[in-house]
């Protein structure tokens, strides 16, 4: 009699998936999460270094510095982990996605190095003159890699074979909106007093402009992309769900619960990447016509990485767990950055 267990598993790697999964497709949903991840984790460092320029004192800039120093370079980490992810099991698009856009990801590169390599600087020396150039330097690689990542993914999502089209200008201004919300429900988790009340009217003000702008994309792209189904079942109610979502965030952070704004703002973030992934979905490359069953890779390396995410993802997420358990708690105004 043939053991149930040992029947299930394939007698060799390369024989088929293991234990009969769709792993294509449970591979091109694992790569837009950790772009998710990636969107939400670093999009409030984003947010918060948009709302910098909106800080009239050295208190509160010192402040939003603190509030995000311990977070924002692991937080990169997850756009790391997603560009491995594309290149280890869709090789084919990495390839002709990147060298399409290599100036974008150049673009994406300079606004993370800029906004990295800004609060740095910011602090080495106390001169109004130096810190008004750095923190200005601050909030344009804020601005400009959510940007540029929003022009990236609008362009994959809508096929554009350039540098950008109207319809991934709108994803890459509707990109910035949502890290604004995302930084200032993170600063209503993280601050006190002033600073989480004046942020929290950009927060909404950003909300506004970030619906208006995604639902202009759509439209927009939808016209010249004939895969983008703006009335499909799953499209209008990820649609739905993001108004729902963005009315729970404002009500929640009128009430004070912050901490349920910044899920509702989570929630969003998701949000837009499901829908990405759904409008796409079974394509993974519009512009080559690539299907998801075309660009995977061969099921040996399939089944080992697959086998390698299942052993050092849940090793990244206790490592962000930790790290967030650590430094946990408000940031006052007078902590500072160093």
């Amino acid at each position: 009699m043939t053991d149930p267990l040992s029947a299930a598993v394939p007698l060799s790697l390369a024989d088929g998936p293991l234990f009969g999964l769709p792993l294509p497709e449970l591979w091109f949903a694992l790569v837009f999460a950790v772009l998710g991840t990636f969107l939400f984790l670093d999009g409030f460092d984003f947010g918060v270094g948009v709302l910098f320029a909106t800080r009239g004192t050295d208190g509160e800039r010192e402040q939003l510095l603190a509030a995000i120093g311990p977070f924002w370079d692991g937080n990169e980490v997850w756009l790391v982990v997603f560009g491995g992810m594309l290149f280890a099991v869709f090789p084919e698009v990495y390839a002709t996605l990147f060298s399409r856009h290599y100036l974008l990801m150049f673009a994406i590169l300079g606004g993370l190095i800029l906004r990295g390599l800004a609060p740095e600087m910011y602090e080495q020396r106390h001169d109004e003159a130096w810190q008004r150039r750095w923190g200005q330097a601050f909030v344009v690689g804020s601005i400009a890699s959510p940007f540029f990542l929003g022009v990236f993914v609008g362009n994959w999502l809508f096929g554009v074979d350039g540098m950008a089209s109207i319809a991934s200008l709108l994803v890459g201004l509707a990109v910035v909106s949502l890290t604004v919300v995302d930084g200032a429900a993170y600063l209503g988790v993280k601050t006190r007093g002033d600073v989480r009340l004046e942020t929290r009217s950009f927060g909404y003000l950003a909300q506004v402009v970030y619906l208006l702008a995604a639902v202009a994309a759509l439209v927009v792209g939808s016209r010249s992309a004939a895969h983008v189904d703006l009335f499909s079942l799953p499209t209008l109610g990820l649609l739905g769900v993001t108004v729902v979502l963005a009315g729970g965030y404002v009500a929640a952070s009128r009430a004070e619960r912050h901490y349920l704004a910044f899920a509702a703002v989570a929630g969003q973030v998701y949000g837009l990447v499901a829908l990405v992934a759904t409008l796409l979905f079974p394509l993974v490359d519009p512009v080559t016509g690539l299907e998801i069953s075309d660009a995977i890779v061969s099921t040996l390396p399939l089944n080992l990485s697959s086998i390698g995410a299942a052993l050092l993802l849940p090793l990244v997420v206790s490592y962000f767990v930790v790290l967030y358990s650590a430094f946990s708690g408000p940031v006052d105004e007078g902590e500072s950055y160093g």
